[in-house]
């Protein structure tokens, strides 16, 4: 009996020693991070705004945190196969995601997904935002929002509107824009931005919503005609454009948006640092100038504004997509 009661003892200070060394040992490895190169996960192709974005965080937080940052284009599954993959990654800040619009709507776009969007993932910082302009071709005879809300009213369904494809931010504002207009237009998705604004041009639809980064240059051109854009306030570069909001759809507002995410568990002075490092690069005079040659806003929020936002937005595209009936699978 008193063996037993002696070997007890020497278990539980064994099993607390070793408590007290894993305890001691996290935030140790946490100063020390990062100690080799880390990787940035874009679930997207190449040459698109997300990929444009993570290749400058990439370049500025190498310098910062004096370890390369590598970026790795996982495309595919609207973006579910590189999120996926960082949810199953080590939370040990050596692996990290640039996610957009999409990571908002894929839980309620898929019936399944391979990861738990809410719990998975560790916000960091909305990095920058991306309006939308409502674009019609030169030669069409909208000239305003109300121009094509009358139209869709007049005959329900003949007004058409293109997007780069089923589910993602240029469809789904299309969709926000008949429930908040009360009208019906018929969806024509393509395969990619560029077939969609080149039919556009050319008349064989009738609008479009599309970045400013995509259908600015046709609309400086002359080629398309701005209507309206999706942001809440007049924003820099496009002032001269009213917002949907203020053209007959209060409370409308759609961005395309990059932000930064960690694996879930992920040791909170990484996030931290991690955190601080990205809203000091969103600020710098470098960055700035860089966004504002993209025709994109930078933002750097904390990880805290961020949560709220991913929080918020995925609420928001929940009720769209309940509404419209969209499914992806």
């Amino acid at each position: 009996m008193k063996f037993d009661k002696k070997r007890r003892l020497v278990l539980m200070q064994q099993a607390l020693t070793a408590i007290s060394l894993v305890a001691i040992g996290l935030p140790v490895q946490a100063q020390n991070w990062p100690e080799r190169p880390i990787k940035l996960v874009v679930p997207y192709p190449a040459g698109g705004n997300a990929d444009n974005t993570a290749r400058l965080l990439a370049t500025q937080l190498s310098g910062r945190l004096g370890q390369q940052v590598v970026v790795d284009n996982r495309p595919g599954g609207s973006g579910t196969i590189g999120a996926a993959a960082v949810a199953k990654a080590p939370a040990d800040g050596y692996t990290l995601l640039l996610d957009a619009t999409a990571f908002t709507v894929n839980p309620s776009l898929f019936a399944k997904l391979p990861f738990d969007a809410a719990k998975d993932f560790a916000p960091i910082s909305l990095v920058m935002q991306a309006p939308l302009l409502l674009v019609v071709p030169a030669a069409s005879p909208f000239k305003t929002v109300a121009d094509v809300v009358q139209a869709a009213k007049s005959k329900p369904g003949r007004l058409t509107y293109a997007s780069a494809g089923n589910g993602g931010a240029q469809h789904l504002a299309g969709e926000l824009f008949k429930q908040g207009a009360k009208v019906s237009m018929t969806h024509i998705p393509y395969r990619g931005g560029a077939p969609a604004l080149t039919d556009l041009i050319g008349g064989q639809v009738d609008l479009m919503f599309s970045a400013t980064t995509a259908s600015g240059p046709f609309v400086k051109s002359g080629k398309l005609r701005a209507l309206a854009i999706s942001s809440a306030q007049h924003t820099p570069g496009w002032e001269q454009v009213p917002t949907v909001a203020e053209s007959g759809l209060p409370g409308f507002q759609v961005n395309e948006w990059n932000g930064l995410f960690a694996p879930a568990g992920t040791p909170q002075p990484v996030l931290q640092r991690l955190e601080t490092e990205t809203r000091a690069i969103v600020a710098s005079p470098e960055m700035k100038k860089r966004f504002a040659e993209l025709g994109v806003q930078g933002v750097g929020s904390s990880a805290q504004e961020f949560k709220s936002f991913v929080q918020s937005e995925t609420a928001k595209w929940a009720g769209v997509i309940r509404t419209s009936g969209i499914r992806m699978d």
